[in-house]
């Protein structure tokens, strides 16, 4: 019996997303016959709201398939209206994130994207979150949104979201080692993020300034993606630390064993972010062996206990004065073996009998 045919649609497929992409492709790899189909992760804007157009178009997606997954960045309404073959096979929608919890005062064309992210749910036989931060701040702001609208609005719209959806976390694909820290006695940090606003530049500024105060003798690399426009705040810091002697590995590393191999080295993983609906880049650190610091906020809670979570910048820096020699959290419900079964069992859920 021919296996069933599986469509995957990234169509803003960043590092995250294509992460997520390829582990579940490969994983299923063995269960479905698997396409995938992307669009590279530019003009955010006019990607999310014209990918059903572009996608429409495009010869891999004119076969005929039995089930589909798609990013909540997928206009799936208007791609099933377009592809009409397309309309009534059975969908997952994967949020990575959602368009009403991102920090930040960009509300260009916001409610549009969020009704979007609404209609698409909406679409969809199953919707999974990576995150319980990232459901229940979508059925909040969705809840509020259409509170706004003056009329027209249907009863039941975001309980029957709730009703279909589920979580499921991005699986690591990187099995948890001992904690391997530094060898010396200097206090080794990373703090592994895009260099961008949302990730809290100016907390970071400010925590580095406290350790350097204190005279705390540390090393702190900066991995994570650079980008030619950032907030003035990762500069600033970084020539703090290079006139203190305190910095440690700065920029990329593109060679995913060696940026492993480097976190491996730390004691701490810094977060300072002011949005993560998952924390992939925290998780891969703590599973390299690196003891999390992290906000008491967000997708955080769900995965880091309490004595590894601050409040203020005080309480970052006492965290990173504790314990050197502290075991990560667990991990283990991240793994595929875990969430594999869920996939897998899902979308054979769907499949007619």
């Amino acid at each position: 019996m021919p296996m069933k045919k599986l469509l995957i649609l990234s169509p803003y497929d960043g590092f995250s997303h294509g992460f997520w992409r390829e582990g579940l492709a490969g994983y299923l790899a063995g269960e479905f016959d698997v396409t995938q189909s992307t669009l590279p992760p530019r003009f955010f804007s006019w990607r999310q709201r014209g990918n059903s157009l572009t996608f429409a178009q495009k010869p891999e997606l004119q076969q005929s398939f039995d089930l589909l997954v798609a990013t909540s960045m997928t206009d799936l309404s208007s791609l099933r209206g377009l592809n009409r073959h397309l309309s009534r096979v059975p969908a997952i929608v994967y949020f990575h994130e959602n368009q009403f919890a991102y920090p930040g005062d960009n509300t260009e064309g916001l409610v549009e994207r969020q009704l979007t992210s609404i209609y698409t749910a909406l679409s969809a036989d199953r919707v999974f979150f990576n995150s319980d931060f990232n459901r229940s701040s979508f059925l909040a702001g969705a809840t509020e949104l259409l509170g706004r609208m003056p009329d027209g609005v249907p009863s039941g719209i975001v309980n029957s979201i709730e009703a279909m959806s589920s979580i499921v976390p991005v699986a690591l694909d990187i099995d948890p080692v001992k904690s391997l820290g530094s060898s010396g006695t200097r206090l080794k940090i990373a703090w592994n993020h895009r260099w961008e606003h949302d990730k809290g530049p100016g907390r970071l500024k400010d925590i580095v300034t406290e350790l350097i105060r204190r005279q705390v003798d540390f090393e702190l690399s900066l991995f994570g993606q650079q980008f030619s426009r950032r907030p003035a705040e990762f500069d600033e810091t970084l020539e703090m630390l290079r006139v203190s002697g305190n910095a440690g590995e700065v920029g990329f590393v593109k060679n995913r064993s060696e940026y492993l191999a480097a976190l491996s080295t730390h004691d701490f993983v810094l977060s300072t972010a002011d949005q993560e609906f998952q924390g992939l880049a925290i998780q891969e650190a703590m599973a390299s062996g690196c003891v999390p610091v992290v906000p008491d906020a967000l997708s955080y809670p769900e995965y880091v206990p309490d004595e590894f979570r601050y409040g203020n910048v005080n309480e970052a820096v006492e965290i990173l004065l504790g314990p050197r020699a502290a075991k990560p959290p667990s991990l283990d419900r991240y793994g595929w073996s875990m969430i594999g079964p869920e996939w897998t069992a899902a979308l054979r859920g769907l499949l007619p009998e």
